[in-house]
Order: C-alpha cells, then sequence, then structure tokens
C-alpha cells in the first residue's frame, strides 16, 4: 500500500469528501499541468472508492437494524452476523 492510500484509508468520510471536492475543484480550474492531473485523478478515484465504500458499510449497517415484536427498531446486529 502506497503512503497515499494509507492516508485515504485512515480517512473519515467527511475528510474523504472534502478531499475528493479539492481535486475536482483543482482539475476543473484547468490550472494544472497533465502529469498532476493524472495525479489528481488517480487520487480523486482512491477517494471515491473511500467514500464509496464508507457509504455502503453504513448503508448495511443501517439494514441490519433488529426489529422488536412491536414493530420498533430494537438495537443493530453487525450486517455480517448470521440469521437467526
Amino acid at each position: 500500500m502506497t503512503q497515499d492510500s494509507a492516508d485515504i484509508a485512515e480517512m473519515t468520510f467527511e475528510d474523504a469528501l472534502r478531499a475528493l471536492e479539492d481535486v475536482v475543484r483543482k482539475l476543473e480550474s484547468g490550472d494544472v499541468p497533465l502529469d498532476d492531473s493524472i495525479s489528481l485523478y488517480e487520487r480523486g478515484e482512491a477517494l471515491r472508492r473511500h467514500c464509496q465504500a464508507r457509504l455502503d458499510s453504513a448503508q448495511a449497517r443501517i439494514e441490519r437494524i433488529v426489529q422488536g415484536a412491536d414493530g420498533a427498531p430494537a438495537g443493530t446486529q453487525p450486517f455480517d452476523a448470521v440469521e437467526r
């Protein structure tokens, strides 16, 4: 894993999203040389994948909310837990 990838893996969703927005702004400005644009694009793609993975994980956790007998949420369980 490269240092850049390790840094991204440690980011919160919000930090990664802000970094991705910064990459997009730089690329859209048109002031970045081609080689730097390619590097920025690669970083942006890594940030996008990280954000998507965090969103997928959050969605899976939400979908696993356990309902009580009255239909109200009674707690949560990990999305990879075995069904009972």
